[in-house]
């Protein structure tokens, strides 16, 4: 044997015994707010779709399974990181009419609150640009659920008995959220949506126009503009998903990646970087009451997001240093906000929008949050559509010019070390979204919970004077044993009242992606392995 010969056969033998080299993600995984939903981007997972396919897959049949909380009438935001690291934001939410003229009138419900959907937009936006599948094979789980029918879910069907006095007002509202006897759907029964399902397939078929132009919009425009709404079809067609301003902040040596307005990402960093440089509380009281006194802080600039100036200082870790050694030392004086003056969705009891997580074995990542405002949004339904719109006007999200878009409290957030992702959240809730995230990351990232755990533990809300604390029977066993004397605490005995979180956070160790679903709410996670 020739020494080229013997030297090409000991280089084979070498390298044949080596392990292969292993990729850095080992599974793909979704976390959603309804089964359906979760097992949609699993499946989209199975037919080589990435975690943007998936999630598009998820968000549309959220809009069929669980419409008291999001819709294709509604609005969206997203964070994402794709493979290479590149880190961007969609901004769906929903716009003002261009004709639209202020009000001192207020509406929670009816025509008068319907402004521009984003929702189709948001999610044909991700899809278009970084998704891999097409369009018809990704929507193709959400118009089965509305085709055929899904059984729907015991919390999806009390939230919409509780609104059937109002759906009794709506024509479309009647015929699609009610069942052939005119009685509000009951757990378990199944729902068929046919005229949805022929909105999603015009949709599936012609994309952004098959939504904003066309039969779909000339409908949408008739019903409302019929009924003392404001929306034109020039206002539809000349509606785009935006590109959303990405902002940065730093906790426990991390990058915090947030959504700038309409999303309240700016006040989720202030929280955060505040949080990391207080003092690391000894007991669940304290932390309690660190994270009350921040939330409340923060929860006072909401207001002054838009202005530059107080946009920087807002994001200032060093400012958020004076701020944690003024909360340490017992010398702030917060001037309490009037409930009266402000925006409905700052002070609702419960918050309906829904949120869900993805990633897949490519590194790729959405954070992706939807809603239509309050339960089962205006109310609103057109004959021929099968969808619900959100509350944009009115109100209920603030005063607004025409053309302005809707801001909210959805703040979808990554936490990056360097630059591997590391944590993926966000929640629904309203006013409860930020302190559910800001809470959870805490938990898991400078308390070193597992995820699990950081979605279980008790969350606290500061409301008035008082603060309130989670206190149902599942979490009642962690609560901290408060002195009365220092604070006032209300116990609140009722679930999902402190934001629902859906996370996916990446095991470095072992190589794969860990989802948690809240506790709280119905949903799940879905894994499916590399390919």
């Amino acid at each position: 044997m020739s020494k080229s010969i013997l030297f090409s056969a000991l280089l084979l033998l070498f390298f044949g015994c080596q392990s292969p080299k292993s990729d850095p993600f080992q599974n793909n995984t979704i976390a959603t707010a309804h089964p359906l939903a979760s097992q949609a981007g699993k499946a989209i997972f199975a037919q080589g779709g990435n975690a943007f396919d998936a999630a598009v897959a998820a968000g549309f049949t959220l809009a069929v399974v669980e419409p008291s909380m999001s819709g294709i009438g509604g609005r969206l935001q997203a964070i994402y990181q794709i493979a290479s690291g590149e880190i961007g934001g969609v901004d769906a939410s929903t716009q003002v009419p261009m004709n639209y003229k202020p009000t001192t009138e207020k509406y929670s419900s009816g025509y008068q609150t319907i402004g521009i959907p984003g929702v189709v937009a948001g999610l044909l936006k991700l899809h278009t640009t970084k998704g891999l599948l097409p369009l018809q094979q990704v929507m193709a789980p959400a118009i089965n659920y509305a085709e055929n029918g899904f059984e729907i879910l015991a919390g999806e069907a009390i939230r919409q008995q509780s609104a059937k006095a109002v759906f009794e007002k709506y024509e479309g509202t009647k015929k699609h959220f009610l069942n052939a006897q005119g009685a509000a759907f009951q757990a378990g029964e199944l729902v068929v949506q046919k005229t949805l399902a022929h909105t999603l397939k015009t949709i599936a078929l012609k994309g952004k126009a098959g939504f904003y132009e066309g039969e779909i919009a000339q409908k949408m425009v008739a019903d409302i503009q019929a009924n003392g709404g404001l929306l034109t079809l020039e206002d539809l067609k000349n509606y785009e998903a935006l590109e959303a301003e990405v902002l940065e902040g730093k906790f426990q040596g991390l990058t915090v990646k947030a959504l700038n307005l309409p999303s309240y990402g700016a006040i989720t960093i202030q929280i955060l970087q505040i949080l990391d440089q207080l003092t690391p509380a000894e007991t669940e009281e304290d932390w309690a009451l660190d994270l009350g006194r921040t939330t409340e802080l923060a929860y006072t600039y909401r207001k002054y997001q838009q202005n530059k100036d107080s946009l920087a200082q807002i994001l200032s870790y060093q400012r958020a240093g004076i701020w944690a050694a003024q909360i340490e030392q017992q010398q702030l004086e917060l001037v309490a906000e009037n409930d009266t003056e402000l925006p409905g969705s700052w002070t609702a009891a419960i918050g309906h929008t829904t949120h869900l997580t993805a990633a897949d074995d490519q590194g790729n990542v959405v954070s992706l949050t939807q809603t239509i405002g309050p339960n089962m949004g205006s109310k609103v339904a057109t004959p021929d559509l099968g969808f619900l719109y959100a509350v944009t006007l009115g109100g209920y999200l603030g005063e607004y010019k025409p053309g302005d878009r809707s801001n909210s409290h959805i703040s979808p957030t990554l936490f990056l070390d360097q630059e591997q992702l590391i944590l993926a959240l966000g929640a629904a809730g309203g006013s409860r979204i930020v302190p559910a995230v800001t809470q959870v990351a805490h938990r898991y990232l400078a308390q070193k919970k597992s995820l699990q755990e950081a979605l279980h533990l008790p969350r606290v809300y500061p409301y008035q004077d008082s603060l309130w604390l989670e206190n149902h029977p599942e979490v009642k066993d962690l609560n901290a044993d408060f002195n009365p004397t220092l604070i006032s605490v209300k116990l609140i005995d009722e679930k999902a009242r402190f934001g629902r979180v859906h996370a996916i956070a990446y095991d470095i160790v072992n190589q794969i992606w860990k989802g948690a679903a809240d506790p709280d709410w119905e949903g799940t996670v879905e894994n499916f392995p590399a390919q």
